[in-house]
């Protein structure tokens, strides 16, 4: 697909051709986007909302397919993992008008056919939010009051604009025990002190506002609410800021996940948020479960996963280069999955595939930003994030995203030199709205190839033997047309995920000799197969029929 005509058609899908859309979506222009798709597509889009938030906010989901899509083999595509992350709400909700527009296509048509996707755009209604609020800061959480500091009051501490700006950003005290110094390339930008690299302190930093519980801390305590991308089963951790007070505490996880568990035609989950897997895929580790014999179930139980298996760790690479390849993306920042983190939940809970990205990052400098990066940037680039913005943001023409330091008098440093100012919040998390397009569009390329990978079964090299008194040999393959193998090694191990079910029906005169009539066969590598074979006795015909919700199905008619 054409990036540059899937970009013109989503815009003139969502906005009739007349106003352009200039900036991330609200709740209300992305109800408005999914509204768009159900009516301009209604043969192929289905929409509801599972559930509303703390906050009153819809989390809605949309079933693009054609027909009876739950019996079809199905993508999970997910946006909103961070609230700090606008792009992906923008990448979920792009990737289904994008390929909504291209329906005539034969290609997207035999796809829509063939396979069914789940697209929740926004699974932090609450936090992203406070971009388009009267202040605006960086949230992840929803509207639940929480305690974070653990000191019986909810909510307390929260974020006060001391620059009148509209935005929090950070305040920097001059101080001889402080940690912190100008960083020497971009004096604009704070960096720690480095003592091995002779750095001496001079500042002590905090986010803008004040510290209502003096308690010493700053902010810790605001309207931080429950992260979504905090609340998962997988390496939950009780008392963390932002976890709620147990695992799946919140409607909008309980809700996604009660779908998704329901949904046993779903073989892959793609996150866009945070967490990176597929700028650099994941490796097998030492508690990785062996990969099973072709066809044969693995199902040993009791035991935790940590690590992906040596199989799952050889697709992840194969995706990952499929991505950086259609993408173009490169210099993707490492990224280590935290508590309760939806990316791991997905392959080690729910036992797909599970991938995820960002979408963008800043830059080196020197690089393309559209797409994340297509070039190294020269020697002696600046390590600090924020200087990096800066240099980058600076070679771009783009301007009003950062505060310049201005001196106010404080009321918790009443006799020091306070200055507010600072890096906008957003910037580091998501490109200015004109990027948004081309990233969008090379996306929804990666995720059609994605797609395109699925395990899909078909039986092949079907033999038939004439023995003695009106027996029969049948023989057969079945076979993974897909490049992802049908089960993943925690599906397999799970006792959940269905294997592929096996089925030969008779009539008439005829019988079974030999071969079990209905029999299950675990997972088959990608491009791999298991071979069947049965005995029969009698004439005529007989069907014998294999699949899984998450392969789809296939069946053949064999002369006797």
């Amino acid at each position: 697909m054409k990036r540059v005509l899937l970009s013109l058609c989503a815009v003139i899908l969502c906005f009739g051709g007349s106003l352009a859309q200039t900036d991330y979506s609200d709740l209300q222009r992305l109800a408005q986007r999914v509204a768009a798709l159900e009516k301009a597509y209604p043969q192929y889009v289905k929409t509801q909302a599972l559930a509303k938030t703390q906050g009153g906010s819809d989390i809605w989901l949309l079933t693009i397919g054609a027909g009876a899509t739950e019996q079809k083999p199905a993508l999970a595509v997910i946006g909103g993992v961070d609230g700090k992350h606008l792009l992906g709400v923008e990448l979920a909700i792009g990737f289904a008008e994008n390929l909504l527009a291209h329906a005539q296509q034969d290609s997207v048509r035999k796809l829509l056919e063939t396979q069914a996707f789940y697209v929740f755009p926004n699974m932090s209604p609450d936090a992203t939010e406070q971009y388009f609020a009267g202040l605006q800061y960086e949230r992840s959480g929803n509207a639940r009051p929480t305690d974070d500091d653990r000191d019986g009051q909810a909510n307390e501490d929260g974020y006060e604009d001391l620059d009148g700006d509209g935005k929090i950003t950070t305040i920097r005290v001059l101080d001889p025990t402080g940690n912190f110094l100008p960083n020497p390339d971009e004096p604009r930008s704070m960096i720690k002190a480095d003592a091995a690299k002779g750095h001496v302190g001079q500042y002590l930093v905090f986010s803008e506002g004040i510290d209502n519980d003096k308690d010493g801390q700053f902010n810790e305590d605001g309207e931080g609410g429950v992260h979504f991308n905090k609340n998962s089963t997988y390496n939950y951790k009780n008392f963390q800021p932002g976890g709620g007070e147990h695992a799946v505490s919140e409607v909008e996880n309980r809700a996604l996940f009660d779908f998704l568990y329901d949904a046993f035609n779903v073989y892959a989950v793609l996150s866009f948020g945070p967490h990176n897997n597929l700028s650099t895929p994941e490796q097998a580790g030492r508690n990785a479960v062996p990969a099973a014999t072709p066809g044969q179930s693995f199902r040993t139980g009791g035991r935790r996963l940590t690590d992906w298996s040596a199989q799952d760790a050889n697709v992840s690479a194969l995706v990952s280069e499929q991505y950086n390849k259609i993408t173009g993306t490169k210099d993707a920042p490492k990224t280590v999955a935290g508590h309760g983190d939806f990316v791991e939940w997905a392959y080690y809970h729910y036992g797909r595939f599970s991938f995820g990205t960002p979408g963008w990052w800043v830059p080196k400098p020197g690089t393309d930003a559209a797409r994340g990066g297509a070039e190294r940037g020269a020697e002696g680039t600046i390590d600090d994030p924020v200087a990096n913005y800066l240099q980058w943001a600076t070679s771009k023409g783009i301007t009003n995203t950062f505060a310049d330091w201005k001196p106010i008098q404080h009321v918790d440093f009443p006799d020091k030199q306070v200055e507010v100012g600072g890096l906008h919040p957003f910037v580091l998390h998501n490109p200015p709205y004109d990027f948004v397009g081309d990233v969008v569009a090379a996306h929804t390329d990666f995720v059609v190839a994605l797609a395109h990978q699925a395990p899909r079964i078909d039986l092949v090299n079907v033999r038939t033997e004439k023995v003695d008194n009106q027996l029969t040999r049948i023989t057969l393959q079945v076979f993974n047309t897909g490049h992802l193998p049908t089960l993943t090694a925690p599906g397999e191990q799970s006792y959940f995920l269905k294997h592929i079910a096996v089925k030969v029906s008779t009539s008439g005169n005829q019988s079974v000799v030999s071969g079990r009539p209905a029999q299950t066969i675990g997972q088959i590598p990608g491009r791999g197969y298991h071979e069947l074979s049965w005995l029969i006795q009698g004439t005529g015909s007989v069907t014998i029929e294999a699949g899984s919700p998450h392969t789809g199905s296939k069946s053949v008619n064999v002369s006797l």
